[in-house]
């Protein structure tokens, strides 16, 4: 992943091998499904969703994970506490291994 001056999510998505593009696409495509009028955009330097000038949700590849960002309430978290079990988590972001399979269910919440 050599470009870092990406222009869409598109472009972002195609600098991956294709079992990752497979993965962003899918938490792609459940963004949009849940909240159609949120514009993608990039944001730095990775796919964001916002409506007007607030941002929802991040998402990034990497070597090991692949990463949502979001400014998530400690309530939402606790809520979902036992799903996120054995995930990394902080304050506003969870890492899904590369190794399993996304778990669709927890990120369409």
């Amino acid at each position: 992943m050599a470009k870092t001056d990406y222009q869409n999510i598109d472009e972002y998505h195609s600098a991956f091998p294709g079992e990752m593009q497979q993965r962003l696409q899918q938490v792609r495509s459940i963004i949009k499904k849940i909240a159609p009028e949120a514009e993608e955009v990039i944001s730095y330097q990775i796919p964001a969703f916002k409506i007007g000038k607030k941002f929802l949700i991040y998402y990034a590849a990497f070597a090991k994970h692949l990463t949502l960002s979001s400014p998530w309430s400690q309530a939402l978290l606790q809520r979902f506490e036992a799903d996120l079990k054995g995930l990394k988590v902080s304050k506003s972001a969870i890492q899904f291994p590369n190794d399993k399979p996304l778990p669709l269910q927890l990120i369409r919440g």
